[in-house]
């Protein structure tokens, strides 16, 4: 339809070129204009002193081997990748450490606004941490659970308790490796420290130390996160919402959140049904409420995108009200909305925006911070210009899926849902299973690798575990739809899903969800008969578009447990080729797991494809061929 197509939704494709008709800029005009610089990109480029930054030039006259203070090219791209990694960490992990000082107001009484509504997650978890829960009052067994969550971030000395979750003989690689965190605040700090100027210059040395910091993300700050927001809000439960752009309603008040709080939203979503809230509504003319959400989709919430629709969102004119917290959120839609009548809300101290409102969350009186956010929405309501470009494509949407549901799930039968997924696995019927997960990226078609390999892979058989906003392009595609997702699937993987009850796509939820899929390959070699372990499960990660250092942490963290893990895009290790083969080779040898870089989607297919097959063959499973293992009953 366009001749530089930039995004893969034809949703938000059209409002992209409507906004080049209007001179609107947005993040895919910046990254067509900013180029990255060639020795960054590469990871050859040093700024941790005033003595830089030093590029190294990789050949020519000019060719660079050491930088000012001696540090070689290896040690130099070892330190930035540690770097991002341990700012990954500390973004999730800071996010867990509020959560839990919430689990604490709530247990404590201080916090009225939230209650714990899982008594039996809050159970499970006490359960794992050592602490006594038969015949306790549920606050005090809160309580305690909260205090001991955040000894977690300052221990000094031993384990976080989550790495028993893991089967005995990873944590047995992460033993002999010397990378099992103790607290999570220590290794991130550890981490800053390694990589200042004349510390730590050994390659490999670093790299365990990304691989530690990133497994205290992942096993720690991540699955905290996860935990309490089901001891909260309940464990995910599969809940039919929508996803689309062309949502937003012309007689309803439109109302965006965008970021990663989930208790913000939920007050959101509970105040925004309020009798007097949908009279004050009606008092201004609209007939009601229209909520939606960016990045994930919790509580039934419509989905309208992820990272790179969020600017797109305000194209359509339709936005009343966008509340911002915190994460991956654009300085940019301030000048976007001014072009229209939106009032952009940012609601924490860590993440102000300069020409935004500023609405203060207060966990202590959540409610009342929720529904000024919401009257300002509706306040607003009647300023509507009029301009700006409406769609009308959305898609219907089955999300909310955890390892605690599909536990629960029998669809009629007696066999434990793990034993039939690691029969089918076995059997051939199911080829294997990719974790799909990530940002979208304006840096090439956005969302569109997503969906390209959503389709593909489960059209092989490929079992998708989804997260963040590549669960956003799968719903904007259409494919978090079970039925037309079906359509697409293999007949051995349409089969095990119909046996099991499960679509060929399971979505998990949001970025710090992307630790369901630990729990679950967990959960599946304690079920027996697959792999003793998470490495050797037929399972790889790929984050295709990924732009955050929050992504790349994740991927260090699934590399340490064992599973191959592709990134898309250039590589910012490429410039040394000893990185890159500790990265693949070592890795893999040490801990079953590696991480690649690969800007082709094609080839990132093929190299999964590879990674699965092989899996297979060590494991001595049957051949996968297609349509060969179809049956139920095979």
């Amino acid at each position: 339809m366009y001749e530089n197509i930039k995004s893969g939704n034809k949703s938000s494709e059209q409002l992209i070129q409507w906004s080049k008709s209007y001179w609107i800029e947005t993040c895919f005009d910046r990254a067509e204009k900013i180029k990255p610089c060639p020795s960054g990109a590469t990871g050859a480029c040093c700024r941790i002193c005033h003595m830089g930054p030093c590029r190294f030039l990789q050949s020519g006259e000019g060719k660079v081997e050491k930088g000012v203070c001696g540090a070689t090219l290896a040690t130099v791209v070892s330190r930035n990748i540690l770097r991002m990694s341990a700012a990954g960490a500390a973004a999730h992990s800071d996010q867990a450490r509020d959560l839990a000082l919430t689990l604490l107001g709530v247990a404590n009484g201080k916090v009225k606004d939230l209650k714990i509504t899982d008594t039996k997650k809050l159970h499970r978890i006490a359960g794992i941490l050592g602490i006594e829960f038969s015949q306790r009052d549920i606050d005090n067994v809160a309580k305690d659970v909260a205090e001991t969550l955040l000894e977690e971030f300052g221990k000094q000395k031993g384990s976080l308790r989550f790495i028993k979750r893991a089967p005995q003989k990873t944590q047995e690689r992460w033993e002999k490796w010397g990378i099992i965190p103790s607290g999570i605040d220590r290794e991130i700090i550890e981490a800053m420290h390694r990589t200042n100027i004349g510390v730590d210059h050994e390659p490999d040395s670093l790299l365990l130390s990304t691989l530690k910091v990133s497994l205290a993300d992942g096993w720690g700050g991540t699955m905290i996160s996860a935990d309490i927001m089901d001891i909260l809000f309940g464990i995910p439960q599969p809940v039919k919402s929508q996803g689309g752009l062309g949502l937003f309603k012309e007689k309803e008040v439109n109302l965006v959140f965008i970021g990663h709080d989930p208790t913000l939203l939920g007050v959101i979503t509970e105040v925004s049904s309020e009798p007097d809230i949908l009279e004050y509504a009606n008092s201004k003319g609209a007939e009601g409420i229209n909520l939606s959400n960016i990045y994930s989709m919790k509580y039934g919430i419509n989905m309208s995108g992820g990272f790179t629709n969020q600017e797109l969102c305000l194209i359509t004119g339709l936005i009343d009200a966008i509340a911002v917290d915190f994460q991956c959120i654009m300085p940019t839609l301030i000048e976007v909305a001014n072009n229209f009548h939106t009032k952009i809300i940012t609601t924490s101290q860590k993440a102000r925006f300069p020409g935004a409102l500023h609405v203060q969350y207060d966990i202590n009186r959540a409610k009342d911070t929720a529904r000024e956010i919401v009257r300002i929405a509706i306040d607003n309501y009647p300023n509507r210009t009029g301009s700006g470009e409406r769609i009308t494509e959305y898609f219907s949407v089955l999300s909310g899926f955890s390892q605690e549901y599909l536990e629960s799930m029998s669809n009629g039968t007696t066999v434990p849902p793990f034993r039939i997924i690691n029969d089918a696995i076995i059997t051939g019927r199911i080829r294997g299973i990719v974790g799909l997960i990530g940002s979208d990226n304006p840096r090439v078609q956005a969302a569109g690798i997503h969906s390209y390999l959503a389709r593909e892979l489960i059209g092989d058989d490929i079992l998708v575990l989804s997260t963040e906003c590549a669960s956003a392009a799968c719903a904007l595609s259409g494919y978090l739809n079970p039925e037309i997702a079906l359509k697409e699937a293999g007949p051995g993987l349409m089969g095990a899903c119909e046996e099991i009850g499960i679509p060929p796509i399971i979505h998990l939820g949001g970025s710090v969800d992307s630790s369901r899929i630990l729990t679950i390959l967990s959960a599946m070699v304690d079920e027996g008969s697959l792999s003793d372990e998470i490495g050797g499960i037929p399972i790889v990660i790929i984050a295709p578009e990924w732009l955050t250092e929050k992504e790349l942490s994740a991927a260090c963290c699934f590399a340490a447990s064992g599973i191959p893990v592709i990134l898309g895009g250039t590589s910012p290790i490429e410039a040394s080729e000893e990185i890159t083969k500790i990265m693949t080779e070592v890795w893999f040898e040490r801990f079953r797991g590696a991480v690649h870089f690969e800007t082709n989607p094609e080839k990132i297919f093929d190299l999964t494809i590879e990674y699965i097959d092989k899996a297979r063959e060590v494991l001595n499973l049957r051949e996968y061929e297609y349509g060969k293992s179809g049956a139920l009953n095979d």
